[in-house]
């Protein structure tokens, strides 16, 4: 029997560990090859999605001899569903966030001069947000996260990949320590709604949903600024609540809408489906 749990855990590290690799050497490789189109979240965004796609094609075909859909992106009713819940939750936690301080007068959309907004960069911006979405969600949620959750189960798993997915952030441009935290929250919250729907369509739906809203109000994205329409969003209110440079991220009206967002998420008519790494331990 120790022999057994000992192998286990080495098989284990093992897979997490080669994944990890494969990752990072991604987005390191990728990143830097798209650095020769001279925009940072391009690079960011489509560099980390093509390190995730990468890497869970060889960890899944090395370790699990499966494919990429079995990761969690197997498309039928329920992941359709899945993806309408999280996109539903996601954009409309954005519009509380920033629609209420408009309407009760604490924030004001300002023109920006010289601006002159088109549909092509919409266009590009969103394509941009999801694969940037996509890309995280495989990476923190994806086949270590998966791994770990089957050895370690669901809650010894889900707040260090919160933890870690809030750290990531923590070199962006214009962040604070609430920010951090709040996106620490938002990492549980993602992992938690793994947990629920047993797919990635339903966190993805949440990060993108989320990630697509926010610039169309005008306000920065984890301390990146992303001119879509035109206007930016005027606060009057002090930067504990507006989140400053770093955007609404980093103030404590996203603090209470993560709250909010968990109780959806508890509440929301998720469609379970089985995880193909988690199957054996959901069987017994």
């Amino acid at each position: 029997m120790p022999n057994e749990k000992l192998a286990r855990l080495v098989g284990v590290a093992l897979r997490v560990g080669a994944f990890a690799l494969l990752a990072f050497g991604g987005m390191f490789l990728f990143g830097w090859l798209l650095t020769a189109f001279g925009n940072y979240l391009l690079a960011a965004a489509v560099g980390g999605f093509l390190a995730a796609v990468v890497a869970t094609v060889l960890a899944m075909r090395i370790f699990e001899r499966a494919s990429l859909a079995d990761i969690g992106l197997n498309w039928n009713r329920s992941s359709v569903r899945n993806l309408l819940v999280g996109l539903t939750g996601g954009a409309g936690a954005a519009c509380i966030v920033l629609a209420g301080p408009v309407l009760c007068g604490l924030a004001e959309f300002r023109p920006v001069p010289g601006a002159e907004p088109h549909w092509y960069t919409l266009l590009f911006v969103t394509g941009i947000l999801l694969f940037g979405a996509i890309g995280e969600e495989m990476l923190f949620r994806g086949y270590a996260f998966q791994v770990l959750v089957d050895y370690l189960g669901p809650y010894a798993t889900v707040l260090p990949l919160g933890v870690l997915f809030g750290l990531a952030h923590a070199s962006n441009l214009g962040v604070t320590t609430l920010g951090v935290v709040n996106t620490m929250a938002w990492g549980v919250l993602l992992g938690y709604s793994f947990i629920r729907s047993g797919d990635l369509w339903l966190p993805i739906g949440l990060h993108f949903g989320w990630n697509w809203a926010l610039p169309l109000f005008g306000v920065n994205l984890s301390g990146f600024t992303m001119d879509v329409t035109g206007r930016v969003l005027h606060w009057k209110i002090g930067l504990l609540w507006s989140g400053g440079a770093y955007g609404p991220e980093g103030g404590l009206l996203t603090s209470l809408v993560i709250v909010a967002l968990f109780v959806y998420l508890w509440k929301a008519p998720v469609r379970r489906q089985v995880p193909f790494l988690l199957r054996h331990s959901e069987e017994v």
